[in-house]
């Protein structure tokens, strides 16, 4: 027999929660991953583009980033509690240049986000927050999208010494760690202050500490910088074991 509460008791709710809300492509397969970088009262709303019929090439991230597209989406996710949006698509979001993806985030403010960002511009703010200015890029994607990235960075004044891809159209979400962490080492130059690693679908979580560590400098990952740019917009930090070059580092160089 369930026992009659005390005439004093109160019964709360639950505590108060923080949200963020991604719009993101239809493939994307690493909810889970961008889980993992946030912090225990914070929550994550995560909604998709419709699906295309294509190899990722420079034609789909141009479809990826279609605006009315992402309009809808930003409106949906911002239904509830989020008023903080991410564009969670780094191709999507790079592939039109500067304009372009300044024009994504401005569809995301008038469709009902407070504010809002995209993988890209992320990428670009935790450089800056790292006083960073040469990097050298690494990703999965074939030739011609991964220049696409270079070229949006140097819009930017930021210049990619190198650019290193595994020339992948599919299946990017199974990459194993081992074929990353080789491109990454690969990739590195002694004349790059970090190493930009894009590609939303493309896990990395776990790779950036120890890389960090073996090579000593910034590795900063298209999830990573998304996550940690729409929770520096909460007044939160992003939460990761051991992941302290770009919040320590770049404070110290603030």
């Amino acid at each position: 027999m369930l026992s009659a509460p005390k005439a004093n008791s109160e019964v709360n709710g639950p505590d108060p929660r923080a949200a963020i809300g991604v719009v993101a492509p239809f493939d994307l397969e690493l909810d889970r991953e961008m889980w993992r970088w946030l912090p225990e009262d914070v929550d994550i709303f995560i909604t998709r583009t419709p699906f295309i019929h294509d190899e990722v090439t420079v034609e789909f991230a141009q479809a990826a980033s279609d605006a009315p597209a992402i309009a809808r989406a930003t409106r949906d996710v911002t239904a509830g509690p989020a008023s903080t949006v991410a564009y969670a698509c780094t191709s999507g979001s790079f592939v039109g240049g500067r304009a372009a993806e300044e024009a994504i985030v401005e569809t995301m403010l008038a469709s009902g986000a407070d504010r809002a960002l995209t993988t890209s511009g992320a990428l670009v703010e935790a450089l800056g927050f790292l006083g960073v200015a040469r990097v050298v890029v690494a990703t999965p994607y074939i030739a011609q999208l991964s220049q696409k990235l270079s070229d949006f960075l140097a819009e930017h004044d930021i210049t990619a010494v190198d650019n290193v891809s595994l020339g992948r159209s599919t299946h990017i979400s199974q990459v194993l760690y081992q074929e990353t962490a080789q491109m990454i080492r690969a990739a590195d130059r002694d004349d790059a202050e970090a190493i930009v690693i894009s590609c939303t679908n493309l896990p990395t979580y776990d790779l950036l500490v120890p890389l960090e560590r073996e090579l000593g400098k910034p590795i900063i990952s298209a999830n990573q910088a998304t996550l940690w740019a729409a929770l520096r917009r909460i007044n939160r930090e992003a939460v990761g074991e051991g992941q302290v070059l770009l919040t320590h580092l770049g404070a110290a160089r603030r």
